[in-house]
């Protein structure tokens, strides 16, 4: 099994409550999980020019994955003692800035894969338990994109930048989620973002 990078149960913890609503505070039901495509006037080092996939998980907190930022990194150089790691010829994401020394799984399936897995859309799931991820990697890598690291949006803070006019908002589908030939696609999405908006 490969290890997780200095994996340490506070970060786990804190992963956990990120990713899982508040017992007794659902996610808001009017929302669901979007894809944000950062606007031209966007200028940071992380998310400018950026894809992002977006979900609630209650109290209007959201959590996401940075789509089109692929590392140089892959998981045979992360986990070179793990023989199904040195397999997957895909590069790892960047997933964003928290929680960098976890690899993530975004699966293509209808059912979970287990553990305290995450449905992002009806056919898409996040794996972040250790075990999971390390099946998926071993038994399903071609139905899957590898994140190290997340965004983690506190309570209000995503819809007080969409009213700033920072994201154009997509619906979420499973095709672009799992797009891993991301070259020129925030220019795509951007440029189509722009057109629709001056139509409007």
């Amino acid at each position: 099994m490969p290890r997780r990078l200095s994996l340490i149960p506070i970060l786990l913890a804190a992963l956990a409550f990120a990713l899982l609503p508040l017992e007794g505070r659902p996610a808001e039901p009017d929302d669901g999980t979007v894809i944000l495509v950062a606007k031209r006037g966007l200028r940071d080092q992380i998310y400018g020019s950026t894809i992002l996939f977006a979900k609630p998980v209650g109290s209007d907190r959201h959590v996401g994955f940075i789509l089109n930022k692929p590392s140089q990194m892959t998981l045979g150089k992360l986990f070179p003692e793990h023989p199904a790691s040195r397999k997957v010829s895909d590069p790892v994401f960047l997933g964003g800035p928290f929680g960098r020394e976890v690899i993530f799984a975004l699966v293509n399936r209808k059912e979970s894969p287990g553990g305290r897995s995450v449905q992002i859309t009806p056919d898409t799931f996040l794996a972040f338990d250790s075990p999971i991820v390390d099946r998926i990697i071993e038994k399903e890598p071609q139905q899957a994109r590898f994140f190290s690291g997340m965004v983690v949006w506190q309570a209000g803070e995503l819809r007080a930048e969409i009213k700033r006019g920072l994201w154009y908002v997509l619906d979420a589908k499973t095709d672009l989620l799992l797009k891993k030939q991301t070259d020129g696609l925030w220019e795509e999405l951007v440029g189509r973002s722009e057109r629709k908006a001056n139509t409007i």
